[in-house]
């Protein structure tokens, strides 16, 4: 209440519903069900997070009316923009702003400064410039709306601030696309909060009613609010999701910076060229990697070095890997061909494949190698076993070997290095000889890992049969050729 009794026009973050308040009222009313365990270990770059979740609150209304720490301004390079957000800051807080501004001189695009902040709520103002947008410049635009809002998390942090009220930085007048500029926001915020969340109690979006349809779209793919939400969103995040701090990355034009610049490009070997990748340094811009034309010509004459191809071919995987999380698999998933399950006796990951449950005529090949990237890039970082299910398989359920040479070369050396044994069941002669062919002639390191399994019985002493969820059918195929031996054990209810 102010002096005359009236109530006071600021909001106190404190009073405002959390992120995940309105979706946990709405699963109470619903009562939906949980979702199925396959598709729980399909896990989000931005997985479910309850204690970043209960930080973050999204605000229909004027940021210049919250009382926290800090709220954000949004200007231009002389701090005198005059657009809605900036007019409401400078109206409320009083003519002392203007005043301190001009002791500023300025702020560049990209950079936070701080003020007081004088008669408003909050205690102070973080003043940050906007990049204007092209889309000939899109990457640098990306860049500087980035570093505005890493750069007033970096402040809030440094002056040990609890909560944060963030205007949409991008304003109308320099052109932003706003989505594009919302993915920014998210990502950016959700990485710092994984890193740094102890610092920040609170983190306010105040949009207006123009942004807020876009906010509440994209929120989900940051901050889910649930195992199942996490996996809903998982197929809408963008390719390119920046890296640990949420910074944009472009592979494609990175430079390399070597130890001596100068030297003409005849004048390095191939360990000249390894020396140089050894002497790259920790800033972003000595992070930056060679002249790609120049390394294909190497390829081309076999002179690149090892370490040159093994980076060359990261960068591929992480073109699939960004690719995968960006494209609507539900459909690859819905067939319950590849998911994970217990643990082997060796206490290794289980992943099992289904033959029976691949319509290869029938689907596109190049969206379940997709769809195996987007499984399995998190579980192959540790020791991990494959059991592949041939069970009734027939012709239109065979993998080609030309599929499984690509998704063999596609995959991170973490693949291959961490799979132990692949466990192959039910074989029959023909699929043997196949299999013989093709690790003999086509993928050598795969051949030791093979093991025909003919029962479930032998299967069992690998993997104990609580710690794997078999089809029914299968169960029923083996209890009728191997006899009933475990056939009483129940299959998965996802199954």
């Amino acid at each position: 209440m102010d002096p005359l009794g009236a109530p006071s026009q600021f909001v106190d973050v404190d009073s405002l519903p959390g992120w995940s308040d309105a979706y946990e009222a709405k699963q109470l009313d619903c009562h939906q069900s949980p979702i199925e365990k396959a598709q729980v270990d399909v896990r989000s770059p931005f997985p479910y997070r309850k204690d970043i979740n209960e930080k973050i609150i999204l605000w229909k209304g004027d940021v210049a009316l919250l009382n926290c720490t800090a709220i954000v301004n949004t200007s231009n390079e002389t701090l005198t923009d005059k657009n809605p957000v900036s007019e409401s800051i400078f109206m409320h807080a009083g003519p002392d702003l203007k005043d301190e501004l001009q002791k500023l001189k300025g702020c560049r695009t990209g950079e936070a400064k701080l003020t007081k902040g004088f008669n408003l709520a909050a205690r102070f103002i973080i003043h940050t410039v906007g990049p204007k947008y092209k889309s000939r410049y899109r990457t640098a635009a990306e860049s500087s709306l980035y570093s505005c809002y890493r750069n007033v998390l970096q402040l809030a942090k440094e002056q040990a601030m609890c909560s944060v009220g963030f205007c949409v930085i991008n304003t109308l007048k320099r052109c932003y696309p706003l989505e594009d500029a919302t993915h920014i926001a998210l990502r950016t915020v959700r990485r710092f909060l994984e890193v740094h969340g102890e610092t920040l109690e609170k983190v306010v979006f105040a949009v207006s009613e123009l942004e807020e349809a876009t906010y509440q779209k994209l929120l989900p793919l940051y901050f889910p609010r649930s195992l199942e939400e996490e996996v809903q969103s998982l197929p809408y995040l963008p390719a390119d999701i920046g890296n640990a701090e949420g910074e944009p990355v472009v592979p494609e034009r990175q430079i390399r910076i070597t130890e001596k610049p100068g030297l003409p490009d005849d004048a390095s070997d191939e360990e000249g060229l390894e020396a140089d990748l050894s002497f790259i340094g920790s800033h972003a811009f000595a992070r930056m990697e060679g002249d790609v034309d120049k390394q294909r010509r190497l390829i081309l004459q076999g002179q690149l070095s090892e370490a040159a191809l093994q980076k060359q071919h990261q960068r591929n995987y992480n073109r699939w890997l960004c690719q995968a999380r960006a494209e609507d698999l539900s459909d690859i998933a819905s067939l319950k061909a590849l998911y994970q399950t217990g643990v082997d006796n060796c206490g290794r990951t289980v992943m099992v494949v289904v033959g029976r449950n691949i319509p290869v005529t029938l689907i596109d090949m190049e969206k379940a190698l997709l769809y195996f990237i987007h499984v399995m890039d998190h579980i192959a970082v540790k020791e991990y076993v494959l059991v592949y299910f041939h069970t009734l398989t027939n012709d239109y359920n065979q993998l080609d070997s030309n599929f499984l040479k690509k998704l063999y070369d596609v995959v991170d050396a973490k693949y291959k290095r961490n799979l132990k044994a692949l466990y192959f069941v039910h074989p029959t002669f023909r699929s043997k000889v196949s299999a013989w062919f093709f690790t003999t002639f086509t993928v050598s390191g795969l051949k030791d890992k093979i093991h025909y399994v003919e029962s479930l019985q032998q299967l069992f002493t690998a993997i104990p049969p609580e710690q794997i969820d078999l089809p029914p059918f299968v169960l029923e195929y083996d209890a009728r050729e191997n006899g009933p031996y475990y056939s009483s054990y129940p299959p998965s209810p996802d199954l």
